[in-house]
This record gives C-alpha cells, structure tokens and sequence, in this order.
C-alpha cells in the first residue's frame, strides 16, 4: 500500500487483489458455525494467493518468483476445492458464485503463463 513497486502494476495483481476482496464477502455469508473453519481457511488462503505474488515479484532469481507464482497458483485451486465443500454442503448455489469463479480462472491462467 505504501511501498510504490512494480507488481502492483501487473494485470494479474491487479486480478488477485479482486480475487481477495470477493473471497473475503462471500466468507461473510458462510454459516456462523464456519467461523472457525471455512471462513478463516479460505480467508487465510486468499491472502496467500496474494501476499505470494507480491513477494514473489519481488525476488531477483527467476527460479525464486517462480516458486512463489507456485505457491500462490497452489492457494487459488485450495480457493476452489473449500467452495465446491461450500457448495457441497449447500452454502451456496454454484451460480452464486460465478464472480469468484471468473476471477479464480482468470488469476490461475495468469499465474500459469508466468510460471510457464
């Protein structure tokens, strides 16, 4: 937020930022005895995704960025898996959720082509 660096540029920061805002208002409609559960896991995992890239673009070896891109490639399929359970469990209707499907595909696309 302070820190005036180039990833923040990058479409796909721009994509995950998105990713963690909806990942975060859909955890509010989750049953209250997920508060514990669901709703942190997927909250933790979302910030994952982007705290991953950010530090991730920092780093110099191509091999380094690389292992976070990974890292956080990893924490948008966990984003997936804890939201099918969602609604598995009848949380939600897939439909419900067609905005943070868009953007889980968008960002695992975007992460894929820079890891290569």
């Amino acid at each position: 937020m302070f820190l005036q660096l180039n990833h923040k540029t990058l479409n796909v920061y721009i994509a995950v930022r998105e990713l963690t805002k909806e990942v975060y208002k859909v955890s509010l409609l989750l049953p209250s005895d997920e508060k514990f559960n669901m709703v942190q896991q997927i909250r933790r995992v979302a910030l994952s995704v982007k705290l991953n890239l950010a530090e991730g673009s920092s780093r110099r070896s191509a091999q380094e960025r690389k292992r976070f891109f990974e890292v956080s490639r990893g924490s948008v399929i966990e984003i997936d898996a804890a939201l099918e359970t969602a609604v598995d469990l009848n949380y939600f209707k897939e439909q419900e959720l067609e905005k943070i499907g868009e953007l889980l595909n968008k960002c695992f696309a975007m992460l894929s082509n820079m890891i290569g």
